[in-house]
């Protein structure tokens, strides 16, 4: 009898030792993964956003208006930036435009204009698509007044090309994600989401394939409503067609990010409707899920005075790195996100 007590401790012990051996393991594969994200994040850095946005929203861009002189300026800034850094250009796009006649603008701009476009393709699931956008196009001059369009969206556009990076040097490692990523940079959001409108109307990637919509328009300011509290981001359609998506958003922020994520502005009863107000509208419209990304108006909105050195740019890195974490949580995932509601 002492004798099988002994072998059966022994058999006890053995197992034991491989089950924590087992755990360990498995930690250690999730603690790798974790610290894989957080390192191409730490890609993503305020003097790196700083630098962009200085430049988009000099007065040498002229506030970007949609077919005016700063507004291409600017579309060479940001495909040179793609080319540069060794992003692929979507076929028959070598370019990085997507051009677009003024016709379609509706008599708002006097000239053609461009979308941006460069893309990650995915390792496992190169057909289907995650879309990170914001527009980069404002309001131009009034006369002598520049409207310099700082946080709108200069912010939004620096945090984009900070993000490609990001993912990028992702890439490069070996690192990539499933999915392939589309960074899309807007024109004529301003006179009336005509950028999205085109790109959703002629789309380069099958709508279809397109996974979601994370989109980046005004993320370097603070509103008076948090002027006691900067940590936060407005968070805007995330559960309007996909309760996954609302899931894994929350679970992206409390993991990494740690924001104070306001939902004001989901509420379809807001007055303001900013839900149907930025680029991400025009995808939610064909079925896509979406998340708006928004720090709130502020004094200087749509004036001359959003300017450059008003931008909070640790707390612009933060929210941009907030997008990179969810993005690359979409990206990785085994299942597609689950469209569940209309």
């Amino acid at each position: 009898m002492k004798k099988y007590t002994i072998l059966f401790l022994s058999i006890l012990f053995l197992s034991c030792g491989n089950q924590k051996t087992t755990s360990n393991k498995e930690q250690n594969v999730t603690r790798n993964f974790l610290s894989i994200s957080e390192k191409y994040a730490s890609e993503i850095k305020a003097d790196d956003l700083k630098k962009h946005l200085y430049i988009l929203s000099s007065d040498t861009y002229e506030g970007r208006r949609t077919g005016q002189k700063g507004q291409k300026m600017a579309a060479e800034y940001i495909t040179d930036y793609y080319k540069n850094l060794g992003l692929i250009a979507p076929k028959n796009h070598e370019d990085y435009l997507q051009k677009i006649p003024k016709e379609f603008f509706e008599g708002e701009s006097d000239a053609d204009s461009e979308n941006i476009v460069a893309f990650i393709r995915g390792s496992e699931k190169p057909e289907e698509f995650v879309v990170i956008s914001a527009h980069y196009d404002h309001l131009g001059m009034d006369g002598k007044e520049i409207y310099n369009g700082a946080d709108d969206d200069g912010s939004g556009t620096s945090a984009v090309l900070e993000i490609a990076q990001a993912f990028y040097e992702a890439k490069k490692a070996g690192h990539g994600p499933k999915r392939s990523i589309l960074f899309l940079n807007l024109t004529g959001e301003e006179e009336g989401l005509f950028g999205s409108k085109y790109y959703t109307s002629h789309p380069i990637f099958p709508l279809k394939n397109t996974v979601v919509n994370l989109n980046i328009d005004m993320v370097g300011r603070i509103d008076k409503e948090h002027k006691n509290n900067d940590d936060y981001i407005y968070l805007i359609g995330a559960d309007k067609l996909s309760s996954d998506l609302h899931k894994l958003s929350e679970k992206a922020n409390e993991k990494y990010t740690k924001l104070v994520i306001d939902y004001t502005y989901n509420d379809e009863n807001d007055p303001n409707r900013f839900y149907y107000r930025s680029d991400h509208y025009n995808f939610a419209k064909n079925g896509i899920p979406v998340i708006f990304y928004f720090n709130g108006v502020h004094k200087d909105y749509h004036k001359p005075t959003d300017t450059a050195e008003k931008i909070n740019y640790p707390l612009l890195e933060k929210r941009a790195k907030l997008v990179f974490y969810t993005a690359w949580e979409i990206a990785n995932r085994k299942e597609k996100l689950i469209v569940d509601k209309k």
